[in-house]
């Protein structure tokens, strides 16, 4: 995280009835975190119409950093418990012709590539969706394999 000059925000809070995160066995999942900066929710608005795939990576970027925030908290702060990202799951607010969402989720897969070198490499999904929660542009769920 030092090399790459991150720090991982405080992990947010569930905006509903739901837990950030579950950990069973040596699985931890992540509920979809949206991109949500130091000043509040970033990104709101859709791909293909609002921003751009570049802009769409960058939110996908913010929803990693919050994801690697939510398991860093399910390990009590010790990231080293984290062995491996086993599944990403990326949502891209677009318009209906908009069809560059692996694309878009790429900002996610690799920032946590980036953080965790292979132990980052995942499966993944990346799919279109007509709208978003808050309206953001992008939510990305996760799976990390813990000891």
């Amino acid at each position: 995280m030092e090399a790459l000059e991150l720090a991982l925000p405080a992990p947010a809070a569930p905006a509903a009835n739901y837990k950030p995160f579950v950990k069973t066995g040596s699985l931890v999942f992540i509920s979809g975190q949206v991109p949500i900066g130091p000043d509040g929710i970033e990104f709101q608005g859709r791909l293909g119409r609002d921003f751009s795939i570049e802009e769409g990576q960058a939110a996908a970027r913010l929803c990693a950093l919050n994801i690697l925030s939510q398991v860093n908290a399910a390990c009590n702060g010790d990231f080293s418990q984290v062995k491996s990202c086993v599944k990403l799951g990326g949502f891209v607010n677009c318009t209906p012709d908009f069809d560059q969402h692996p694309a878009v989720i790429n900002g996610a897969s690799d920032l946590v590539v980036n953080v965790m070198g292979e132990a980052g490499q995942h499966t993944r999904f990346a799919v279109g969706v007509s709208s978003l929660p808050f309206n953001v542009a992008v939510e990305v769920d996760a799976i990390f394999d813990v000891s």
